[in-house]
């Protein structure tokens, strides 16, 4: 087949630098996108965020508003207005070609992703952001194990065996795991003046050695199983506790009876009657059947809202959250020293960084207009969420948003993607306002969300010694029009973390 060099054209759609970065900081979160800004602040010197005015602040606002020997005015207002240029510079570019990209026009490189952390508006440290250093639960037991009278071979399998012990607090190792790691290190570390067979770790001196970790703050860490956790926590208990002796029993004989919730069976074997079994299911009940949760293992996470949602004279208002984030401006003073007929290498730096402030500014803007319109889209159909709560919330998906909003689908699914919104009733991510929805005998409908706050209101004022089955949820919900099926109710009620109607049965 012979080769030749032919000429075609046709059309295809491409994404401009500028889109390209309007998406991206659309679909950042709140505490990602204080990073980029900060990112941004840090690498652009033409980028500044506003000051509170102050005393001397108006005084060098001034100065840099002063127009240059050339003849260029510039203002730059904060990121929710748009930034003006009167006099435009003429080696600038309004809009890059859609095949190119930043460093194609810039020297400079492309701002770069998310590297730093928030910024703050004070000079001093910002102590709320500040989180203290977490105590793991390995590093709160080592801590004792170092206060105990160990030998340094108690030491060592103390050390593996602490290691081994999962958040939960739960040895999650078998001993003979436990003595094949050690094994070796004893024999080569071993004392040659030892007696012989020292260097041999049986299991019942790793045992020993676990009992004695049992005793730690939390009681019951490094049990292997929640029998022996809940054994450990009884035997920790004084002496003259009430019905001691029969929970002892209970843990010990007849936990499954326990676990399947089986109390006619309990109440046969054990000879209690139905009040006294009451008594020592309530005292296994104020144990802690995860002991490792005591100790706080990571730092707390905080959500900064992007949208605030208040009610004002009898009408819902809608505003995005300007305490997340700095707002930017252009700084007039180095946007003066540029020079229109100026081709020199600092003159074309300080134009290339101009262009780039202008193009955040911009992006940033029509980030905060679109999550705004989204928002009080969301607002206007979720009214009655806001008024009385989960069981009024409505069908709503993406459509819906993007055809009243005019914009695309994933527009909308990148806006509402780790948004999140502070309203009367809590902070919800925005996502948590879009749901599917089941038929009604009306023929309207009615959202998951609703139905899920249905079967959850259902349940909390059920018989607790009778509770609903699935069938009976359904058949009631079927009852007030909802058209819901069995498996479909199952499935919402293991959404919200609800056992099934055998395990919520209870004495009391």
């Amino acid at each position: 087949m012979k080769q030749s060099i032919q000429l075609r054209m046709g059309q295809h759609l491409a994404m401009t630098p500028q889109l390209q970065q309007a998406i991206r900081l659309l679909q950042l979160s709140t505490v990602d996108l204080q990073a980029e800004i900060q990112e941004a602040l840090d690498s652009n010197p033409l980028l500044e965020a506003e000051e509170d005015a102050g005393a001397g602040g108006d005084n060098q606002q001034a100065e840099y508003d002063a127009p240059s020997d050339t003849g260029d005015a510039f203002e730059a207002r904060g990121a929710s207005e748009e930034m003006a240029v009167d006099t435009p510079l003429s080696n600038i570019p309004d809009e890059l070609p859609v095949d190119s990209a930043w460093e194609d026009t810039f020297d400079n490189l492309p701002l770069a992703s998310i590297a730093s952390g928030p910024a703050s508006s004070g000079d001093g440290p910002d102590f709320e952001n500040q989180s203290g250093a977490s105590e793991t639960l390995q590093e709160h037991l080592l801590w004792q194990m170092r206060l105990t009278q160990f030998t340094e071979r108690d030491m060592l399998i103390a050390e593996v065996l602490i290691d081994s012990i999962d958040e939960q607090g739960y040895l999650r190792a078998t001993l003979e795991d436990i003595r094949d790691a050690i094994q070796p290190e004893m024999v080569v570390g071993s004392d040659p003046r030892a007696e012989p067979g020292a260097e041999i770790l049986e299991l019942d001196e790793i045992e020993a050695v676990l009992h004695r970790i049992h005793t730690f703050d939390p009681i019951g860490v490094g049990a292997r199983d929640l029998r022996e956790c809940l054994m450990v926590q009884l035997q920790h208990l004084e002496a003259h506790t009430p019905w001691l002796a029969q929970a002892r029993v209970l843990i010990d004989e007849y936990m499954d009876l326990l676990a399947g919730r089986d109390f006619t069976q309990l109440m046969r074997r054990m000879k209690l009657a139905e009040e006294d079994l009451r008594e020592v299911i309530m005292l296994i009940q104020s144990l802690n059947p995860r002991p490792g949760s005591l100790v706080a293992g990571r730092a707390a996470e905080y959500i900064v809202p992007d949208v605030i949602v208040r009610k004002v004279k009898g009408s819902w208002r809608v505003e995005l959250n300007s305490d997340a984030m700095p707002r930017l401006r252009v700084n007039a003073g180095y946007a003066g020293m540029v020079r229109r007929a100026d081709n020199s290498s600092d003159n074309t730096y300080l134009k290339n960084q101009l262009q780039e402030a202008r193009w955040f500014i911009k992006s940033l803007q029509s980030r905060n207009d679109t999550l705004l319109k989204v928002a009080t889209c969301i607002v206007e159909r979720q009214r009655d969420f806001l008024e009385y709560g989960d069981e009024s919330m409505k069908a709503l998906v993406l459509h819906d948003v993007a055809e009243a909003i005019e914009m695309h689908e994933s527009t909308i699914s990148r806006v509402t993607t780790q948004k999140y919104m502070h309203t009367p009733r809590g902070v919800f991510e925005l996502k948590y306002f879009f749901s599917s929805h089941v038929g009604t005998s009306a023929g309207g409908e009615c959202s998951a969300t609703a139905i899920r706050a249905l079967i959850k209101k259902l349940i909390a004022n059920e018989e607790p010694r009778k509770p609903l089955s699935d069938s009976k949820l359904a058949q009631i919900l079927g009852e007030q029009g909802i058209n819901v099926a069995r498996r479909t109710i199952a499935k919402y009620r293991e959404s919200i973390s609800i056992p099934s109607s055998s395990e919520r049965k209870r004495l009391v």
